[in-house]
């Protein structure tokens, strides 16, 4: 990736407006522009310095703290990838420490290569980042899901976010819209899951006795005339999960390719949804290295709040 240098090395002092601020928020708003990969990557390499030390991406700034800024440096667009196209996603951060690394995964980008798809998430990140670091996916979204996406960046933190996911103790919260009136304020869905493939070599899942047991917990957020917003909790992580589930009851997701309903799709396309409505927004879990309970969280994106919008102003028709 080619970078020009932008300006010289510069020291700022810390102020009453800045006290108690994590230094990479303060470093975002300071240096506009700048991806917060790279923001990320100088706090990792020491190129910042607080009061002369090293400090990591969540020190909170004390009044009085002088901080040494390095030459910024502002990343050219990257080429295109051969085979492949990589969707921007140095504004994508969440969250990053020395052992996770958190993503607001947009809509439409695969989290890995394959299946006919040769640049995802974490090829991305491999390709912008230090040679030879470690970073793996500790769960998968769909590429049509937008939100909350983890991943490690040590294999002792990757082996105890699986356990986690194990034990059933990763919370993992979703916001959906589907066809039909939900009455229910809240329903557990335990219904058991296999996968087949296709004769083209696509997977699918359906509902099917002797399948794996899943189970998510559906609650209502917002209803309308011919739509509901639902939150899924997820309590087993089994693929196209929330998908099936709500398919078999009837009530498929609004933009489901797989599972949905085509006509419906067509029409809504052409009022304004572009893709499936099913976004990752909560994602609470142990932190792997301090014990700690974390929740990241992503808002809705701007394509489905307005979306949500023209519902609430009845300009959707069915």
């Amino acid at each position: 990736m080619n970078e020009l240098s932008k300006e010289s090395t510069t020291w700022h002092a810390v102020g009453e407006g800045s006290a108690q601020q994590r230094i990479d928020n303060y470093l975002t708003k300071l240096l506009k522009g700048v991806p917060k990969s790279h923001i990320y990557r100088i706090l990792r390499s020491g190129q910042v310095r607080v009061n002369s030390g090293r400090v990591g991406p969540d020190y909170r700034l004390q009044l009085g703290d002088r901080i040494r800024i390095p030459p910024v440096r502002v990343a050219q667009r990257r080429r295109q990838p051969p085979g492949g196209t990589a969707s921007p996603i140095d504004h994508c951060i969440l969250h990053e420490d020395e052992a996770l690394l958190v993503l607001d995964k947009p809509a439409g980008v695969a989290v890995h290569g394959g299946s006919g798809i040769s640049f995802g998430v974490v090829e991305q990140l491999r390709r912008a980042g230090p040679q030879g670091r470690f970073l793996e996916l500790v769960h998968r979204l769909d590429r049509d899901t937008s939100g909350v996406l983890l991943l490690a960046k040590k294999r002792a933190a990757l082996t105890a976010l699986h356990a986690q996911l194990r034990t059933g103790s990763v919370q993992k919260f979703y916001l959906t819209l589907v066809r039909g009136k939900w009455r229910d304020k809240a329903r557990n869905v335990k219904l058991p899951l296999n996968k087949y493939v296709l004769a083209s070599g696509e997977r699918r899942v359906s509902v099917a006795a002797g399948g794996l047991p899943s189970h998510t917990v559906l609650r209502l957020r917002q209803a309308w005339p011919q739509f509901s917003l639902l939150e899924a909790e997820l309590k087993t992580g089994r693929t196209h999960q929330i998908r099936v589930h709500l398919a078999h009851l009837g009530f498929p997701i609004a933009g489901d390719d797989k599972y949905g309903d085509f006509a419906l799709n067509k029409a809504l396309a052409k009022q304004g949804l572009k893709r499936m409505f099913l976004h990752a927004w909560k994602t609470v879990v142990a932190h792997p290295v301090s014990g700690e309970p974390i929740a990241f969280e992503a808002p809705l994106p701007a394509d489905l709040t307005a979306f949500l919008g023209r519902l609430d102003s009845a300009e959707i028709t069915a």
